[in-house]
């Protein structure tokens, strides 16, 4: 390497470069496993942002919690598991497979049910508590990256903490979530310190994002030198 300042000067420099290198290819590697991504300002919410809020469209998936209610019937209420079967287990009725159904499909299924012998028009309402067939990927500078259930709603920040954070090198200022909207790919950039210090809004996560933690070359550059400290010493030395 030209124009550095004796072999420790090389060393530095080409560490530096290296990291600059890594923090690139990191970047890369999520945009080619996941297809070519479109940048945008903010993300709009995902196609199954209608799995996070409950609503008709999600299906319903093992170990999700659901609260069942029966309008005037509160001995009929309950909160119940989705088992690995796909069934919950309600009074009366006994088991009622609920698992692939959508929360309306639930609702009729379980109405009809108490209709044919308990009950004159049911009504019935499902609304899911825990999202547990739900998923989020926490990549990047994190001290655990990896895939996380969402139990329940989740912004940015609390999905970075379930990675336990940051590592030393991770970058606050540039964190990329991507997220597939209307059948495309796309990504948004986020500063996760004006978050924290609330400047800037907590984005919403949804199931099947990925969130990629980039790392800051300040940060490895600091990092290099304290490692590379001892040689410094022994370099001086031996002037």
């Amino acid at each position: 390497m030209r124009g550095c300042s004796g072999q420790f000067g090389c060393r530095v420099l080409s560490s530096l470069f290296r990291a600059g290198v890594v923090s690139c290819l990191l970047l890369l590697s999520a945009c080619v496993t996941h297809g070519a991504a479109q940048e945008a300002a903010s993300l709009p919410q995902a196609d199954p942002v209608t799995e996070a809020l409950g609503r008709s469209e999600y299906r319903i998936g093992p170990s999700d919690l659901l609260a069942v209610t029966v309008f005037q019937v509160q001995d009929l209420n309950r909160e119940v598991r989705v088992n690995n079967a796909g069934e919950v287990s309600l009074p009366l009725i006994g088991g009622v497979e609920v698992a692939g159904r959508t929360v309306g499909d639930a609702e009729h299924e379980i109405a009809g049910r108490y209709q044919g012998r308990y009950l004159q028009n049911p009504q019935v309402s499902v609304f899911v508590k825990e999202f547990s067939s739900q998923r989020v990927t926490v990549s990047g500078a994190v001290k655990k990256p990896g895939i996380y259930p969402m139990s329940s709603r989740l912004t940015l920040l609390q999905s970075i903490a379930l990675a336990e954070g940051f590592n030393d090198v991770g970058g606050m200022r540039n964190v990329l979530v991507f997220r597939t909207v209307g059948g495309e790919r796309k990504y948004a950039r986020y500063d996760v310190a004006a978050i924290d210090r609330g400047e800037d809004p907590d984005p919403e996560i949804f199931g099947d994002d990925l969130i990629v933690v980039d790392t800051s070359t300040g940060k490895v550059a600091l990092k290099t030198l304290v490692q590379l400290s001892p040689f410094v010493a022994v370099w001086r030395a031996y002037r």
